[in-house]
C-alpha cells in the first residue's frame, strides 16, 4: 500500500489539469476489498477457535492449536520477502488458507493427546505418544499439499503472477509448518494442560487403576 500511495502522489503531481488515472487489474481489485481480508482473516481465526472449544469442551486448550498459526504466518511473509513479491488480495486469501492447514496439523497432535490423556496417561506421555502417532500423517500430508502447489510457484504464461503470488505464500507457510508444527503444538499442550493442571476423569483414571491392578496380580 506504500507503494500505491507513492505512485498516486507522484501522479498526481505531474497530471497536468484536465487528466486523471485508474489503477486496474490485481492493484484495483486490492483497492476495492480494502480492510475486508483482516476482518476476514479474525474471522477465520475466531471460527476455528470456537469450534475447538465445543470440541474440546475447554476454553484454553484450543490456543494449543492456534498458537502454531502465527509462525505459519511469519514464514509465509518470509517466503515473500525471498521472492521479493508484494501482499496482494490472492496473498491475503492465502493466509486464510493457511489458517485451516496450520489448525488441521495442529489438531492432530492435540485430539490424540488429548485421548491418550483421557486413558490416564501423564500429560507429558500423552504429548510424547501424540507426536509419534502423528508424525507420518503430518508429512504425508503436508508434504502432499507442498508438491501439489509447487507448479503455482514456478507457473509462467499469462496470468502467472496471480498464480505464483499464491502458490509462493502457501507454498512457504506449509513448509515452515511441516518444520515447525510437529514440534511446537506437543510444547503449547504441554504448557496449557500443567498451568490448566487438568487431571484424567474420575472414572477413567479409576478405570485405569483397575487395569493396572488386574495386570499385578
Amino acid at each position: 500500500m506504500n507503494l500505491i500511495s507513492s505512485i498516486n502522489d507522484v501522479a498526481a503531481s505531474e497530471l497536468s489539469d484536465g487528466l486523471a488515472f485508474e489503477w486496474t487489474e490485481l492493484t484495483y481489485l486490492q483497492l476495492i476489498e480494502g480492510s475486508a481480508a483482516i476482518f476476514a482473516f479474525i474471522g477465520a481465526v475466531l471460527l476455528v477457535y470456537l469450534v475447538l472449544a465445543a470440541q474440546y469442551e475447554s476454553w484454553p486448550m484450543p490456543m494449543a492449536v492456534l498458537m502454531v498459526v502465527p509462525m505459519c504466518l511469519l514464514i509465509a511473509l518470509a517466503g515473500m520477502w525471498m521472492w521479493r513479491m508484494d501482499i496482494n488480495i490472492f496473498v491475503q486469501v492465502g493466509f486464510i488458507v493457511l489458517v485451516g492447514l496450520a489448525a488441521k496439523n495442529a489438531i492432530l497432535i492435540v485430539e490424540t493427546a488429548l485421548a491418550r490423556r483421557a486413558e490416564g496417561m501423564s500429560a507429558l506421555d500423552a504429548a510424547v505418544s501424540a507426536s509419534k502417532n502423528r508424525l507420518r500423517p503430518i508429512i504425508m500430508t503436508s508434504f502432499a499439499f507442498i508438491l501439489g502447489v509447487a507448479p503455482l510457484v514456478i507457473s509462467h504464461g499469462a496470468g502467472a503472477e496471480m498464480r505464483r503470488t499464491l502458490g509462493v505464500a502457501v507454498f512457504s507457510g506449509m513448509l515452515g509448518m511441516t518444520l515447525f508444527g510437529i514440534f511446537l503444538p506437543p510444547v503449547f499442550y504441554l504448557v496449557l494442560e500443567k498451568l490448566g493442571g487438568r487431571k484424567p476423569a474420575e472414572g477413567q483414571q479409576s478405570a485405569a487403576t483397575n487395569t493396572t491392578e488386574g495386570t499385578q496380580y
